[in-house]
């Protein structure tokens, strides 16, 4: 079937091609009956938007991409919240895609959008890209004058607006918090010793120590690459018998709620005698038993933050463009009952 264009409905109702488009934008040029008509007919006959055309004419479809790598990550999804109820009060729409940490994936979504379907991209590293360390598909982006903001996993080389975390000051804090209610032996656990941020966290841990006085113990400094959060408890089990441990920071949920049963069925009390502090507010946290005492990202601010930014560039019209900026987030800590007060 041939596509209905704006063409063919203008020819319908013997009416211009410009009074088709107002009424399908729903503009108060149009009156109420003939709006409805237009509207009732273009619906009834499955009309969509040539968005290729749209940007041809306009340069702007008041669409976004966004690019997520992981969906189950309770963080992402306070993310894409926070660019949502933006975007809404902006009036741009979202097409939201998930690269399920595929560097592969990550290149194919960016070439199938950016055919004029979207006016900018929101996006957060796949760690094979961070891997691969290859980011030659978002210079093409820019280079094609299409604006884009990354948050969290950020690919510094790459000349764009981001939003990330002080990740470094927020584990650093963490440390410093435990020691002053009285941890001595604190371990690190990582689940994304990869990235960046994982690295900026693991630096913050030994500035924290370095801070309170504390040894470092290579031994309590645990980087888990097996992906499956099951066989997190048998990895971490021989590294708490062999160590004598009295508080754990990790970089993730579900790795915290796997060295809290550990620590338990050692007949460790929490937060007695052992606390568990980890990244992320999220969902397990506030569920598991006992709650977990974390450090919050401010996911939905984050997520505020990088619409903002990115529907700021779309609609400067300037000759002078501003230069890219990078906006920190402070992390707070959320206690709960893993941890004793100082």
């Amino acid at each position: 079937m041939k596509r209905l264009t704006i063409k063919d409905i203008a020819k319908e109702f013997d009416v211009s091609i410009s009074t088709v488009s107002k009424a399908l934008n729903d503009s108060y040029e149009i009156s109420v009956s003939t709006k409805e008509k237009i509207q009732k007919y273009a619906k009834d006959n499955n009309y969509k938007p040539n968005f290729n055309a749209l940007s041809l004419k306009n340069r702007q479809t008041k669409t976004i991409g966004i690019l997520i790598p992981n969906m189950l990550n309770y963080f992402f999804a306070q993310v894409f919240n926070g660019m949502e109820k933006v975007a809404n009060e902006k009036g741009y729409k979202i097409i939201s895609c998930i690269s399920n940490e595929s560097f592969k994936k990550e290149v194919e979504t960016i070439e199938m959008l950016s055919n004029g379907s979207i006016d900018g991209f929101i996006l957060s590293l796949a760690e094979e890209t961070v891997l691969k360390n290859d980011f030659k598909h978002f210079e093409d982006l820019i280079d094609n004058g299409t604006p884009i903001v990354m948050f969290d996993r950020v690919a510094e080389a790459i000349n764009c607006d981001k939003v990330v975390t002080d990740d470094f000051k927020g584990a650093s804090k963490t440390v410093k918090y435990l020691a002053k209610s009285g941890s001595k032996n604190i371990a690190f656990v990582s689940t994304i010793s990869n990235l960046k941020v994982g690295k900026k966290r693991h630096q913050g841990y030994l500035k924290g120590l370095e801070k309170a006085g504390l040894p470092v113990n290579n031994n309590l400094i645990i980087n888990i690459v097996d992906e499956d959060y099951k066989n997190y408890e048998n990895i971490l089990s021989p590294i708490f018998d062999a160590n004598e441990i009295d508080a754990v920071i990790t970089t993730d949920e579900s790795s915290a709620i796997a060295a809290m049963k550990v620590a338990q069925k050692r007949g460790h009390k929490i937060p007695e005698n052992f606390a568990v502090v980890c990244f992320s507010n999220g969902i397990l946290a506030r569920h598991s038993s006992p709650k977990l005492t974390t450090v919050s990202q401010h996911g939905e601010k984050m997520g505020e933050t990088a619409a903002k930014l990115l529907i700021h560039r779309i609609e400067d019209k300037s000759d002078k463009k501003e230069a890219p900026k990078t906006v920190i987030i402070k992390t707070d800590l959320v206690e709960r009952n893993s941890t004793k007060k100082a």
